[in-house]
């Protein structure tokens, strides 16, 4: 719990200062953000995926196959999302 308060003050700051750095560099900056905090989410949904998985499967090991296959759509759209993300921040930073 304690790291994730750590990681939403760390966000927060970025954030804070995110403005400041949008007003003096550009939208290249703001595009620099955006890319590395929808890489940081991707990182977590896929561990939180994983690690929901790996829990289901360690309580009842006969429905692995069932729950492999749920991951691995729930993955697909996590990173759908995600690289939709970067793909967005790319073009915001060659406009």
């Amino acid at each position: 719990m304690r790291l994730a308060h750590l990681l939403l003050a760390a966000v927060v700051v970025l954030l804070g200062t995110a403005s400041p750095l949008l007003a003096a560099e550009g939208a290249a900056t703001g595009a620099g953000v955006g890319m590395g905090l929808s890489i940081i989410g991707i990182g977590v949904g896929l561990g939180l995926i994983g690690h929901s998985a790996l829990g289901g499967i360690a309580r009842q090991p006969e429905q692995a196959g069932a729950i492999q296959g749920v991951m691995f759509i729930l993955a697909g759209l996590v990173e759908g999302a995600g690289i939709i993300a970067l793909v967005l921040c790319l073009v915001l930073m060659f406009i």
